[in-house]
């Protein structure tokens, strides 16, 4: 069974940094032909969720949202399989539930690039909660 357990949210002041971890299990880089993404994302309450940013394993490349760009940094450790979301100069509309998703079309739901919806990404963590005060 493939599980992604997010970690590293709390409370921080406008300004500061968080680090968040994603660490997926149960799953190799055979599924999907090698072919598969793990993103980023965030809902804040009563909003949509919000896609983030993303990394493609099998070379590295990262995208990101216009909102984060700058400011988030996504990274993976493939000996930990284990995926980083470097957030600077935290924000109080930071403020959301940040959950991680492994699937093929990961990217291009987060970069709004495709009608897939993100309820329909096959893997998906239970999220970590951030909260920034101001």
């Amino acid at each position: 069974e493939v599980q992604l357990v997010e970690s590293g949210g709390g409370l921080v002041q406008a300004g500061g940094s968080l680090r968040l971890s994603c660490v997926v299990s149960g799953f190799t880089s055979h599924n999907y032909g090698g072919n598969y993404g793990i993103g980023w994302f965030r809902q804040a309450p009563g909003k949509e969720r919000e896609g983030l940013t993303c990394i493609i394993t099998s070379d590295g490349s990262t995208y990101y949202a216009d909102s984060v760009k700058g400011r988030f940094t996504i990274s993976s450790d493939n000996a930990k399989n284990t995926v980083y979301l470097q957030m600077n100069n935290l924000k109080p509309e930071d403020t959301a539930v940040y959950y991680c998703a492994l699937d093929p079309t990961v990217c291009p739901v987060v970069l709004g690039s495709t009608a897939v919806p993100y309820s329909e990404l096959d893997h998906w963590g239970k999220g970590t909660l951030v909260t920034v005060s101001s």
